[in-house]
């Protein structure tokens, strides 16, 4: 369910969106800089910003962060505010400020599907933008919202995604700049919306998989103009895409039951197609020294990495397709590619898989006993991974070839959202509250 099914959850559903661009590291080597999404112009620093709901890097790592090892409700908690209507979306930041979508209640069963900005060092609301108001045509999963994809943001604009109450662009004061609306989607068993969008150098690209008509679009960030528009076959998925500049040019990567597709990010054509991942296709793509690795895990179990250099036609099989590994993938969770290495947890639950991301070799598979059910998709900083279960514990473990929890956490509020990783703070959405954790 990206669950969302569910984003965020990155419910996912999830889960929010993994980025098309980064924030260049002046750190980084060339190296490192090739193998991720293509880089920003601006100055900014990675540290300032986490973009969209997978992180500057569309990996789940924030390269710059130092958040806290330890907290709990009277510990290492900054602020903690109380968010209005639901929302299954992960919080983003850019500079100052945090933003967050949500479905709040109306009149006659109508929601106002907003976004909403907060002042990053004490919580306080700076402004709420009502994008639309209207009663949704059809529901959602009992773990879902209406706001399941999270806001994402280039530097010039946010951009706030609804499915199909539409796609909005607003500046930083909170100023409608243009909307655009592709129709009304009918989901799988009325599971509801959960896809965020992408984007890089002026493109937005957004899905459209569902039980009609499916096609995935590319619109002008400036103004939401269609570019083009290219139809899909496949099932509902809620799968954020993943836009690749890497070694050549840029491309879309979007994941889906039947099939994993490249498409030019200039044209919309097809370069590749690979074998699909499973039913109900919600953790989003990543990508790596020169690897593209899909996975899905309802019904069945896989992961895939595509070599792009060899990514022509179909690429199902050698030398294009790496490897394949098909065993304890996820269902909602997205993975987290950190350090050479790529983990993932079994379906919706606390079994911690570790491969090489260049091999497919096992590291290690460990059950977190602290973390019986997740939605939230793991994260990293500073040498440490944190996983958020959903009855409000994280787990803190060390980087490494082996498995070493070194801290749990316990907050009394459930949570299916991914946190955002800035500077020495972690942001935690729960089920009615935004934390900030950090230990100043």
């Amino acid at each position: 369910m990206r669950l969302g099914h569910w984003r965020s959850v990155g419910i996912v559903v999830a889960g929010a969106a993994a980025a098309g661009w980064l924030l260049a590291d002046a750190t980084a080597s060339l190296d490192a800089q090739a193998s991720r999404p293509a880089a920003s112009s601006r100055p900014e620093a990675a540290g300032q910003a986490w973009p969209t709901w997978r992180g500057p890097l569309g990996t789940g790592e924030a390269p710059a962060a130092k958040p806290p090892l330890e907290w709990s409700e009277t510990r290492n908690v900054k602020w903690k505010v109380a968010l209005p209507g639901l929302g299954k979306s992960s919080p983003i930041v850019w500079r100052d400020t945090l933003y967050v979508t949500s479905a709040v209640p109306g009149d006659a069963g109508a929601l106002k599907f907003s976004l909403i900005a907060l002042n990053r060092g004490d919580g306080k609301e700076k402004w709420t933008r009502v994008l639309r108001e209207e009663k949704p045509h059809e529901g959602h999963h009992p773990d879902g919202s209406y706001a399941a994809g999270s806001a994402l943001t280039d530097g010039q604009r946010l951009y706030a995604w609804f499915g199909s109450r539409g796609l909005y662009a607003v500046d930083f004061t909170g100023k409608v700049l243009w909307e655009k609306s592709l129709g009304q989607m009918q989901t799988r068993n009325g599971f509801g919306e959960g896809s965020s969008v992408a984007i890089h150098d002026g493109t937005l690209v957004v899905p459209w998989d569902h039980e009609g008509a499916d096609f995935v679009v590319a619109l002008d960030a400036a103004t939401g103009k269609e570019k083009w528009r290219t139809p899909r076959e496949e099932p509902t998925t809620w799968a954020t895409p993943l836009i690749v500049a890497a070694g050549g040019a840029p491309q879309a990567v979007l994941s889906g039951t039947n099939r994993v597709v490249g498409y030019d990010l200039a044209s919309g054509k097809q370069l590749w197609q690979a074998g699909g991942t499973t039913m109900n296709a919600i953790p989003s793509p990543v990508f790596a020294d020169g690897l593209v690795i899909a996975m899905g895990g309802f019904r069945g179990s896989m992961a895939r990495a595509i070599r792009l250099a060899d990514a022509r036609g179909d690429v199902t099989g050698a030398p294009a397709q790496a490897w394949t590994y098909e065993k304890d993938t996820p269902y909602v969770p997205s993975p987290l590619l950190y350090r050479g290495a790529v983990y993932f947890l079994k379906v919706n639950s606390g079994i911690l898989t570790s491969l090489d991301a260049k091999t497919g070799a096992v590291r290690f598979t460990e059950r977190l006993a602290d973390i019986p059910n997740v939605y939230a998709s793991p994260v990293a900083a500073d040498g440490r991974i944190y996983i958020v279960g959903r009855e409000g514990t994280t787990a803190v473990l060390e980087a490494g070839a082996a498995p070493k929890v070194l801290a749990t956490n316990v907050l009394n509020e459930p949570v299916d959202m991914t946190p955002a990783l800035v500077d020495g703070e972690l942001y935690l959405r729960g089920a009615k509250h935004l934390y900030r954790i950090s230990a100043d």
